[in-house]
């Protein structure tokens, strides 16, 4: 059976489920800005979505993630009776392996090309480490890539070694200082969360920096492609 109502509360899958049948998309968070001309109810953000306004588009299936939702919601989406499916990614092939789950098993859908090439890109074999880099995604305070997060292991598939790897938060908070003394050998500043810009973030740094899209570090789905092209500049 095939599911033809789906609501998702995550920019990266709402992107993927839209690159095989944007017209199944009843819903979306107002953070989901790819596709650019996608034409669905905005549900509000990842953290607050409208709950009363989910239920009212009578999804058959909502789709969510475990870093990027809350559990309170998926519980009051679920004692008001709404399926709801909850992906868990902390890798490139978990990713690739909560598409193939949720189009073979969940949707019923066809998967889409981009998933077979994804696979190949990303699942083989770790390459050597060529660059040791740090990765802040947010500012006053500082917070860092952690460990076991996707960005991290992207990174890692990429040739670039996270000299945060071994922390044992996701996402520690540092200062500048803990930065420079990890001796990374570019600190990666994306235009998400924070937005790092030229004149907001370099200065920081005796370091060299490197500005990188954000939605090609730290999303999941059709951008594994372009991640793989655009970001192997990185570990040169």
């Amino acid at each position: 059976m095939t599911l033809d109502r789906v609501i998702s509360l995550v920019p990266s899958i709402t992107e993927a489920l839209a690159s095989v049948r944007p017209d199944a998309l009843v819903g979306a968070t107002d953070w989901c800005t790819h596709p650019a001309d996608l034409v669905v109810r905005r549900v509000r953000g990842t953290k607050n979505p409208d709950l009363a306004a989910i239920r009212d588009l009578a999804p058959d299936l909502v789709v969510v993630n475990r870093e990027e939702n809350r559990e309170l919601d998926v519980r009051r989406l679920r004692e008001a009776g709404v399926r709801v499916h909850v992906t868990v990614i902390e890798t490139v092939p978990q990713a690739v392996e909560a598409f193939e789950e949720l189009f073979d098993d969940v949707l019923g859908w066809a998967r889409p090309e981009w998933l077979a090439t994804a696979r190949d890109l990303w699942c083989g074999p770790l390459p050597p480490v060529r660059r040791r880099a740090a990765i802040p995604i947010w500012r006053d305070p500082w917070m860092v890539v952690g460990a076991r997060t996707f960005t991290g292991d992207l990174a890692r598939r990429l040739g670039l070694e996270n000299v945060f790897a071994d922390s044992p938060d996701r996402y520690p908070h540092v200062f500048v200082a803990d930065i420079e003394a990890a001796g990374p050998d570019v600190v990666l500043l994306p235009d998400e969360p924070y937005v790092f810009t030229a004149d907001d973030g370099p200065e920081a740094f005796t370091t060299p920096t490197e500005l990188v899209s954000g939605r090609l570090l730290t999303w999941y789905g059709p951008s594994l492609i372009e991640a793989h092209r655009s970001l192997s500049s990185s570990v040169e």
